[in-house]
């Protein structure tokens, strides 16, 4: 039997770090927070399709998000297993 998470060996590689600190150098704001005008530092860099171990996705520098912990760790989660989630603007209506 194959290990059909290989992947997850990526993230520990030095070709990543460097990818994860330019994503968060050049955008240190979750953007999840930032579509409600929240300003929060982002933490994690997240891929925005998910890349399921296709080594293309996983490099590819325009499939980074930045995001806080709380926003990966939940609605980005959610997202992934076909929940909707609502954001809500500074004036309380949903975006």
């Amino acid at each position: 039997m194959t290990d059909d998470r290989h992947w997850r060996g990526w993230y520990s590689l030095t070709r990543w770090h460097h990818l994860r600190k330019h994503q968060l150098a050049q955008h240190p704001l979750c953007s999840f927070c930032l579509a409600s005008e929240v300003v929060e530092p982002a933490t994690v860099v997240d891929h925005v399709e998910p890349h399921r171990g296709d080594p293309d996705l996983f490099w590819d520098p325009g499939n980074l998000q930045s995001l806080c912990k709380a926003h990966h760790d939940r609605d980005k989660q959610l997202i992934e297993h076909g929940k909707s989630v609502i954001h809500f603007g500074p004036d309380g209506w949903p975006l």
